[in-house]
């Protein structure tokens, strides 16, 4: 008899270990299981089988990496769980209903104005999918298929109308989260189909640039990974139209990918490129490196030199460039570089083609946009008709009409801008894209004269919070767009500014709301937020976190509980505070100007005023059943130690108590659920067959449980041993923040980029 092939035994064996790894994790638990696994293992060393690179395996470790197409897996199994629930009782399953806001906007990385179709433009929204618009920019409907992953870096159109979408954003946060992609993606009819087509372990797209003589010739930036060295990175090209990509230039070292583009519309061939070396670990961001700099081909992208005549030498010290071309005149480039810690370091223009660049005078207005954070921006835009109109992004958009020797500005319809784009089929017609979403100019972005998009339903929210009263009063906080009301004006509007975080609605009085913005800034208001009173300066904490935990207690809401690295509580509606807890985490991290070691969550037990539950982002767990008098650290082996997003206690059952936690920061898109039934002592894994996403929060309704992920909202009848869907009418995007009200027996979640969302529950 004919004996298999090595390969076939070999696919045999990996098959059949990856069978029982997954079931080893949904009885032994992620800590347990990867134990058990290395003991396999080491019994296969003698045969010299490698273990298999494979997500099951993967994320049984805490720092092991994110495999090729983890997205897509993670995604294809929410789309499976989805689908077996739907058969298993068709008639029973409830819808996510959406419920706003409009009005609000969202971040907008890249702009596509169709080079046909008048008034009509496409959109990138940062993890909202495109949108497209055929009103100027006034209405927007989703043509991004809700399945896929939804974060988004680049947008483009050829001139025979083929869109290009390039996933994963390429700005990468500060104390705040961006997500990655899962490739390139292509439609041929307006956006209402679309094909992936590669470039799948991309991690993010900051640019995609079109030769204008032949749409079959594409390039990509590609940023790479931000939480993970190597995969896909550098400049890449395509030549038939988007099918097959090949790297025409990579970086310097494993932390180096491309994230700005510039073609030459008269001789396709020269071809420019921003390279950046940047990688963001739990406690360290490095957004520079000897990496950093601009490039140049001359031969559509089979050679590139390093344009260092003017511009700055290779150190650690640079860091995000922005590069744009002049069609005008497109021996006229123009520059914009950052440091690494995020603040300005020169604008320059060439005006040979780059051959030498000269560092124009410092600008005042150009610098002081830049912040501290000049990371986030990185864009440099060129009037299509006029080489001497420049634009910069920033906190606030800078406009040269000079070839940028001076700015003026310090103007912009909303803060942080991201995407510039004109349509030359309507004179004076420009479009921006900024964390506010998208605005519309008739008189060439200048003067400050932008009118907004009426409707784009596409906010990142972090929080949400309804009252028991009136079902329809939500509140919730909005990455840079501030906490928001659905009540007390127009349909949504801001009662806290910056970027909202935490917000809470008293479940007895209605009108005593609070909400807080980045690093723990927390205010209360006892008129349903049209006024407030900032509370912050009566907590105790050396370090706050991003998204700064607020809570009521369960049992009282006039005890709530506040967290920086020490947990405070207070027992008059935030106006007093008491510190409860020492430093409950490691220390500080290793970025000065980045907080790490902070309290991410606290929960208070219902039915025990004494116990009270607290996680942070180095991975710490602890209890105490004294009220603050004793904390007791979790050593159980099941603890990941990677940041923990949510502690619940059952309301019924003090002893009963669940944590979940997030492997993103570190590079590892994993699930953790964990569940105690002895008050914290010791924890078992609830993961069962739910998709390998982080978790970010969990529910109890009755007997049923509900977790929000990265990839949707699921729940479990039977305790965490089977999970399931929790409806469908939800895309594929990270949920933050679930919510459950009894008064309306329903779910409210709030997503990181599609708004917010009610499930009612049977």
């Amino acid at each position: 008899m004919r004996r298999a092939p090595s390969r076939i035994l070999a696919l045999v064996a990996i098959l059949l270990l990856l069978a029982a790894t997954f079931q080893l994790a949904s009885l032994l638990g992620p800590a347990r299981a990867e134990r058990k696994l290395n003991e396999m293992n080491e019994q296969k060393r003698e045969s010299k089988e490698s273990p298999p690179e494979d997500w099951f395996v993967t994320q049984r470790v805490t720092h092991g990496g994110i495999p090729p197409g983890a997205l897509e897996k993670a995604g294809a199994q929410a789309a499976a769980l989805a689908m077996a629930s739907e058969q298993s009782a068709p008639q029973a399953r409830s819808r996510w209903q959406f419920v706003g806001p409009t009005n609000i906007g969202g971040r907008v990385v890249d702009i596509a104005v169709d080079p046909v179709a008048a008034d009509t433009i496409y959109v990138a929204a940062a993890t909202g999918g495109v949108w497209k618009s055929t009103d100027r920019g006034s209405h927007f409907t989703a043509i991004w298929p809700a399945t896929n992953p939804q974060s988004m870096g680049a947008l483009v159109i050829t001139p025979n109308g083929t869109l290009f979408a390039g996933t994963g954003e390429a700005n990468p946060g500060g104390g705040s989260i961006t997500y990655g992609g899962s490739g390139i993606y292509r439609s041929v009819d307006g956006g209402t189909t679309w094909q992936v087509v590669g470039l799948t372990n991309s991690g993010a797209i900051g640019r995609l640039a079109v030769d204008p003589t032949n749409p079959q010739h594409i390039f990509a930036a590609v940023a790479g990974q931000l939480y993970n060295h190597g995969g896909e990175r550098g400049v890449y090209k395509s030549t038939d139209g988007g099918s097959t990509w090949t790297q025409v230039l990579a970086g310097d070292n494993d932390t180096t990918g491309a994230v700005d583009l510039a073609i030459d519309p008269t001789n396709p061939n020269r071809v420019f490129a921003a390279m950046w070396d940047h990688l963001r670990e739990p406690d360290l961001r490095t957004y520079g490196g000897v990496g950093s700099g601009v490039y140049r081909s001359t031969d559509g992208g089979t050679t590139w030199q390093r344009l260092t005549n003017g511009l700055p030498a290779p150190a650690t010290t640079i860091g995000r460039i922005g590069v744009a071309l002049a069609a005008s005149n497109p021996q006229r480039l123009y520059a914009i570089v950052n440091q690494t810690n995020g603040l300005f370091q020169g604008f320059y223009t060439s005006a040979d083609g780059g051959d030498t660049w000269t560092k124009l005078p410092t600008s005042s207005t150009l610098s002081g946009a830049q912040s501290t954070y000049g990371w986030w921006f990185g864009r440099v835009w060129v009037d299509p008709l006029d080489q001497t109109h420049v634009f910069a992004a920033g906190v606030y958009l800078c406009e040269s009409k000079n070839s940028g020797s001076t700015f003026a500005g310090e103007f912009s319809p909303h803060a942080d801008d991201h995407a510039m784009a004109w349509d030359l089929k309507v004179p004076g017609r420009a479009y921006l894209g900024n964390d506010g979403g998208t605005y519309r100019s008739d008189v060439n972005g200048s003067n400050d004269q932008w009118t907004f998009a009426i409707s784009q339903p596409f906010t990142q929210f972090y929080s949400v919070d309804v009252s028991e009263q009136d079902s329809s009063r939500l509140v919730g906080g909005a990455q840079d767009n501030g906490v928001n009301r659905s009540y007390g004006g127009t349909p949504w509007n801001t009662y806290v500014g910056g970027d909202g975080e935490e917000a809470l609605i008293d479940p007895v009085d209605q009108n005593m709301v609070y909400g807080c913005s980045q690093y723990g800034a927390c205010l209360r208001s006892t008129n349903g937020g049209d006024s407030s009173i900032d509370f912050t300066g009566a907590t105790v904490s050396s370090r706050r976190n991003w998204l700064t935990p607020l809570q009521f207690d369960p049992a009282n809401p006039a005890v709530l509980y506040y967290a920086g690295n020490q947990v405070n509580r207070s027992s008059d509606h935030a106006v007093h505070w008491s510190v409860i807890s020492p430093d409950l985490t490691g220390g500080p991290g290793r970025d000065p100007s980045y907080p790490f070691g902070t309290v991410t969550t606290v929960a208070g037990a219902k039915t025990d005023p004494n116990r009270v539950l607290a996680g942070t982002d180095d991975g710490r767990l602890w209890f105490t059943t004294n009220l603050g008098t004793n904390w007791i650290r979790v050593t159980d082996p099941d603890v990941p130690g990677t940041w923990v997003t949510r502690v619940m206690v059952d309301p019924v059952n003090a002893q009963v108590a669940y944590a979940t936690f997030s492997g993103f920061r570190s590079g590892v898109a994993l699930p953790y659920v964990l569940k105690t039934t002895d008050g914290g002592t010791t924890w078992s894994s609830i993961v069962g067959n739910l998709p390998q996403a982080p978790v970010n929060d969990i529910v109890v309704v009755g007997s049923t449980l509900y977790v929000a992920s990265d990839v949707g909202v699921f729940s479990s009848a039977n305790g965490g041993r089977k999970w399931r869907t929790a409806a469908t009418g939800l895309p594929n995007v990270p949920v933050t923040d679930l919510e459950y009200r009894a008064a309306s027996n329903a779910l409210y979640a709030a997503t990181f980029g599609r708004g917010m969302f009610i499930l009612a529950l049977p």
